[in-house]
């Protein structure tokens, strides 16, 4: 059957709309379709975690699905769960917030909407790390804002300092995240306070992407609210809780925020997904498990420090989240063709460096080890085999 003649535009597409793909998602949508076809594939590319939610968070999921109409919930988010979430800042980190000052949102990426549109007018501009998180700079494109990168190295932990801080001009703010994609780096010792310190003196937004914590192997991670109660904070159910298909995330945000937030959340998303919330709830009973599958991770991230070839060199021991950033300029300078060439013939899937970072990236590949044990040992075989060759 042929296929019908596209109808023509009647004009052209917004600008907005110009934004870099996410290559991940090409990546994985690739090597779906090598799977579907027979082949066997080890995913090493898209960071989710290779568990389903947690079982106290089905369970909840399952008792709602009985029992409640699942409606919309306020724009805010459910008050048992805004009320749980502050909880857990207690819990976890000593540092007291109220629930009045958490907003639920459909995933981290709803939140950084929200943030960025709460605050950065079109023309602002927001400095970012690089290599960092890509959807921060495509999210900012496609709302006006620039963003203004920061270029960080394994010298200083691909992470910023107060002082790239200090040299910047004509920025409105930062946005830090520990643990970091793709390189999984944190900040360490004093630096998250000097660089809240220098948003503060500098009168710059403070935004930290607090997404992976939880996923620490040596010492635990901080939250900015611990150096600096006017930051916001992002973070998500996806990572540490095994949530990534339920789009159910937070912000912490200052008590003047709350209502321009609210105001937005209303008229952009309506509410977060209610059964999303209520499987969420359920998460915060599963930490016993959610413990046992980080350690999985961190036999992943032993196995594949000791396995992979001298290559792959130069690849600091991650302090968290799921991710080894490999320089492979010995191999290649051309990332993106060395990932589709060792999809092609070994079946392993990894994201390469451009994604997080458009001129040094092309060096770089980020392999994510959150699959199981016997897929990443086997995918080590594999590319120390192919790599021999």
């Amino acid at each position: 059957m042929t296929r019908p003649a596209t109808a023509p535009l009647p004009r052209p597409l917004a600008l907005r709309s110009e934004i870099d793909p996410f290559i991940v998602m090409d990546v994985m949508g690739e090597a779906n379709a090598r799977a579907a076809e027979g082949e066997n594939i080890i995913h090493m590319e898209v960071g989710q975690p290779a568990t389903p939610a947690p079982l106290a968070a089905r369970e909840r999921a399952r008792v709602a699905l009985a029992n409640d109409r699942l409606g919309y919930t306020e724009a805010l988010g459910l008050p048992e769960l805004r009320e749980r979430i502050a909880r857990y800042y207690g819990e976890r980190y000593g540092v007291s917030v109220t629930s009045e000052r958490i907003v639920v949102t459909a995933g981290s990426s709803a939140g950084f909407v929200l943030a960025f549109l709460a605050l950065l007018d079109p023309g602002a501009a927001l400095a970012l790390p690089s290599p960092g998180y890509p959807c921060y700079r495509q999210i900012l494109k496609a709302l006006a804002v620039t963003p203004t990168l920061i270029a960080t190295g394994a010298l200083g932990r691909w992470m910023p300092t107060a002082a790239d801080v200090e040299r910047m001009s004509g920025v409105d703010g930062l946005l830090v995240a520990s643990p970091n994609n793709p390189t999984g780096t944190m900040t360490v010792g004093t630096r998250l306070k000097e660089l809240a310190d220098i948003c503060r003196r500098k009168s710059l937004w403070l935004i930290s992407d607090e997404i992976y914590h939880g996923l620490e192997y040596d010492a635990p991670a901080e939250t900015a609210l611990q150096a600096w109660d006017a930051a916001v904070v992002v973070n998500s159910f996806s990572k540490y809780f095994s949530m990534t298909g339920w789009r159910v995330g937070w912000l912490v945000v200052p008590e003047a925020l709350v209502r321009p937030i609210e105001r937005l959340a209303q008229n952009l998303y309506i509410s977060p997904p209610a059964i999303s919330q209520a499987a969420a709830l359920g998460a915060f009973d599963a930490i016993e498990e959610l413990e046992a599958i980080k350690a999985g991770y961190a036999d992943n991230r032993a196995l594949l420090l000791n396995e992979l070839p001298a290559g792959l060199g130069d690849i600091l021991p991650a302090d968290g989240a799921f991710y080894l950033y490999a320089d492979v300029s010995r191999l290649t300078s051309d990332s993106a063709a060395f990932a589709k060439s060792m999809l092609k013939k070994i079946g392993v899937a990894i994201t390469p460096g451009i994604d997080f970072d458009s001129d040094r990236g092309r060096t770089h590949v980020r392999l994510c080890y959150a699959g199981p044990h016997a897929a990443m040992r086997e995918a080590a075989r594999r590319i120390k085999s192919w790599l021999k060759q």
